[in-house]
C-alpha cells in the first residue's frame, strides 16, 4: 500500500479540532510533554467529532434512565483499568454508575488503591473489595448487588467503550420504551491501545445464529426487571457465563434491539480469548451447555454439537414422524442434467417417504421424451406437462397442484445432492412452528460457493451471500457455515410446508423469472415466520456463473418490470436494509466486507 499522507500542519490541526476541540488538542500536547504514550487513533468506522460530542452532552431526553455498568476486577493491569474507567467517565450521556467488585489478590493492592482514589472524586464510581475471588460470575453478581440503575450493562475490566455508547442506547430507548435488551457492534483493540481491528458488524436479533454462536457478545444492556426475573450469572457456565445470561435475558425480553454501530472495543492480549481462542477451551464446553440449557427452557428438542471452528456450534433438530415430501422439478430439454439430479436423489437420500414431480415444459428434443420413458421404473416419480411458456411461479404452482406431500421442496433440475440426509435436515427446521422456509448451501462445479443465503439490497434488489468464495471459507465471522435466520434463500433448493405455501398464496406470478423466490421469502417473513439458512444441506448447482444476464431487449424489459415490482412492493424493506445484514457492510459485493 502507498503511504498515507497526513497533509499540512494546518489541515491536521483542523481535523483534530473537528474531532476533539480545544481541550482535546491541549490534552494531546500535555500527554506529549509528560512523555505519556499517545491516545489511540479513532477507527474509521467510529469517528465521533467534537461537535457531535458537544451536541450529545447537551441533549435532554424525556426520561433519564440510569445505566449500571458492571465490571468484575481481578488483578487488572493498572493501565488497562485506567483506560477502562476513563472510557466510562467520557460518556456523552451522564446518567450512569460504574460498579466495580474487586476480587484481586494481595499482590495487586494497587487496583483497590487506585479505585478508591478515583471513587473519592467521582461519585458515580462505586467500588467494593471482595473478601475473596469467587470467579467471574460471582464477582459480577457482586457488582449487580451494588447496582441501582434502570438498565444493567456487562463490561470487561480491560475493554473500552466509545464515548457515545450510552447516548446511543438512550436514543433507542427514547424512541421505544418496550425495548428490554440492547446490543451493539464491536471491534478489537490491541494491548497498547494503538490498533483497532476486526470490526464485527452484526445481524439484528437472529435466534438461529445465536444458537450457533454468541454473536451478541458486547456491548450487552438489559432492563433491570429482566435481570431480577432471570437472576444473575451462573458459576456452572464460567467461561461462557455471558452466553448463558444472554440466552436467559432474550428469552424473557419483549423486544431486543441491535444498534449497528461499533460502541465497544474488545481488548486483545496474550491471555484473552479474543486474541487466543485456544487459551480457554473450557469456555467452549460451557457455551455448548448454555445452548442445551436454553433449548431445554424453551421446550425445544435438539442436540448441540461443537464444530471444528471454536466457539461455533450446530443444533441438530429431530425429525418428527415421516411425513410425505413432494419434490417439484421443472425441466425442458435437459435429459442428462435431470438424470444427474434424479440419480443423486434416489441413490443418496436417506429419507424414503418422498415423491418427485417433474414438470415438463415444452421440450422439443426426442431424447428428452425417451429419457422420460426410462423414469417409469420409479414408482414415486410423476411427469406432468406444463404447455404454456416458461414462467417459474406458474410452473411450480402447477406441479404443486399434483403434489400429495405435507412438505414441498422446490428444486432446480441442474442440481446434484451432496448431503445424504438433506431432506431430514430441511424437514427438521420446517417442522419447527416458527419456521416457514429452510434453505440450503449451493456450490458451482469448481467448489466455489454459488449460494449461502440471500442479502436484501445487494446489487440493488437482492443477491447471493459469499458467491464465488471457496467452499471451505467460513466467511465473515463464520456466517457462511452457520445455521441462521435470513431474509431470503434461493428456490434452487428450499423446503416449505404446504400450509405456509398456501397461507401466503404461493409465488408471485408477476415475477416470471427474477426475484420470485426472494418475494416469496419476504411474504413468508411478513407473516411472522423465520427463513432458515441451513449450510448442512449441500448441493452442486451446475448453472453457469454467467447465467442470467439480461442480454436481449425483451429480457431487459422484463427484468426492469420485475425490479420495479420489487421496489414498489418491498420499498420500505429495501430502504431500511436487510435486518440480517448490517448498514456498515457493502451492498456491492456479497462478501460482508465493510463499506
Amino acid at each position: 500500500m502507498g503511504e498515507i499522507r497526513q497533509g499540512t500542519l494546518r489541515q491536521r490541526i483542523k481535523v483534530e479540532w473537528q474531532r476533539n476541540g480545544f481541550y482535546g488538542i491541549a490534552r494531546k500536547i500535555l500527554r506529549r510533554i509528560k512523555g505519556e504514550p499517545p491516545e489511540p487513533p479513532i477507527p474509521a468506522w467510529n469517528v465521533l467529532t467534537y461537535k457531535e460530542k458537544k451536541v450529545q452532552k447537551q441533549t435532554v431526553f424525556s426520561k433519564q434512565y440510569r445505566f449500571s455498568i458492571l465490571v468484575p476486577l481481578y488483578n487488572t493491569p493498572l493501565h488497562f483499568l485506567k483506560e477502562m474507567v476513563e472510557s466510562v467517565a467520557e460518556q456523552t450521556y451522564g446518567e450512569w454508575e460504574l460498579c466495580l467488585a474487586d476480587g484481586s489478590d494481595e499482590g495487586h493492592q494497587e487496583v483497590g488503591d487506585w479505585c478508591r482514589a478515583y471513587a473519592a472524586k467521582e461519585s458515580r464510581v462505586r467500588y467494593r473489595k471482595l473478601e475473596e475471588n469467587k470467579g467471574i460470575s460471582e464477582n459480577t453478581n457482586a457488582c449487580m448487588e451494588m447496582a441501582t440503575g434502570d438498565f444493567i450493562a456487562l463490561f470487561d475490566h480491560d475493554d473500552l467503550l466509545t464515548p457515545d455508547a450510552l447516548f446511543e442506547a438512550m436514543r433507542v430507548l427514547e424512541r421505544n420504551t418496550q425495548i428490554d435488551v440492547i446490543y451493539t457492534d464491536e471491534d478489537k483493540i490491541n494491548e497498547d491501545s494503538t490498533v483497532y481491528s476486526e470490526p464485527h458488524f452484526k445481524s439484528d436479533f437472529n435466534l438461529d445464529l445465536l444458537r450457533s454462536n454468541n454473536y451478541i457478545c458486547h456491548f450487552f444492556i438489559v432492563k433491570r426487571g429482566i435481570v431480577e426475573k432471570v437472576g444473575g450469572l451462573r458459576t456452572e457456565y464460567n467461561g461462557s457465563q455471558d452466553y448463558d445470561f444472554i440466552f436467559r435475558c432474550v428469552e424473557q425480553a419483549q423486544a431486543v434491539y441491535h444498534i449497528p454501530k461499533v460502541l465497544y472495543h474488545w481488548r486483545m492480549h496474550s491471555a484473552s480469548t479474543a486474541a487466543n481462542p485456544e487459551s480457554k477451551m473450557y469456555c467452549y464446553d460451557a457455551g455448548k451447555r448454555a445452548i442445551e440449557a436454553h433449548l431445554k427452557r424453551m421446550h425445544v428438542e435438539g442436540e448441540v454439537f461443537m464444530t471444528e471452528h471454536l466457539g461455533f456450534y450446530r443444533v441438530k433438530y429431530p425429525v418428527k414422524g415421516e411425513p410425505l415430501i413432494s419434490i417439484i422439478i421443472p425441466n425442458k430439454d435437459e435429459a442428462s442434467t435431470l438424470d444427474v439430479c434424479l440419480r443423486s436423489i434416489h441413490e443418496r437420500s436417506t429419507y424414503k417417504n418422498y415423491e418427485i414431480i417433474v414438470v415438463e415444459n415444452n421440450s422439443t428434443n426426442p431424447d428428452t421424451f425417451a429419457y422420460y420413458d426410462t423414469l417409469k421404473k420409479y414408482p414415486n416419480l410423476r411427469i406432468v406437462e406444463w404447455l404454456d411458456a416458461f414462467h417459474y411461479p406458474k410452473i411450480n404452482h402447477f406441479g404443486i397442484s399434483f403434489a400429495k406431500g405435507e412438505y414441498l421442496i422446490l428444486l432446480n433440475n441442474d442440481t446434484e445432492i451432496i448431503t445424504p440426509d438433506w431432506m431430514e435436515e430441511l424437514l427438521s427446521h420446517c417442522q419447527r412452528a416458527e419456521v416457514g422456509i429452510t434453505g440450503s448451501k449451493l456450490y458451482y462445479p469448481d467448489d466455489k460457493i454459488q449460494h449461502a443465503g440471500v442479502i436484501i439490497g445487494l446489487g440493488g434488489i437482492a443477491g447471493h451471500a459469499f458467491s464465488c468464495q471457496d467452499r471451505k471459507d467460513p466467511g465473515y465471522f463464520a456466517r457462511a457455515i452457520l445455521q441462521q435466520d435470513l431474509s431470503a434463500v434461493t428456490a434452487a433448493c428450499f423446503m416449505v410446508s404446504r400450509k405456509v405455501y398456501e397461507e401466503v398464496g404461493g409465488m408471485e406470478e408477476q415475477l416470471q423469472v427474477a426475484f420470485n423466490d426472494v418475494d416469496f421469502c419476504l411474504k413468508v417473513r411478513d407473516r411472522g415466520y423465520l427463513v432458515v439458512y441451513n449450510p448442512n444441506v449441500e448441493l452442486y448447482h451446475y448453472e453457469s456463473k454467467s447465467r442470467g444476464l439480461e442480454d436481449t431487449p425483451r429480457k431487459h424489459a422484463r427484468f426492469e418490470r420485475e425490479v420495479n415490482f420489487m421496489k414498489a412492493r418491498w420499498g420500505k424493506v429495501l430502504e431500511k436494509g436487510d435486518p440480517y445484514y448490517n448498514p456498515n457492510l457493502t451492498l456491492v459485493r456479497g462478501d460482508f466486507s465493510p463499506k
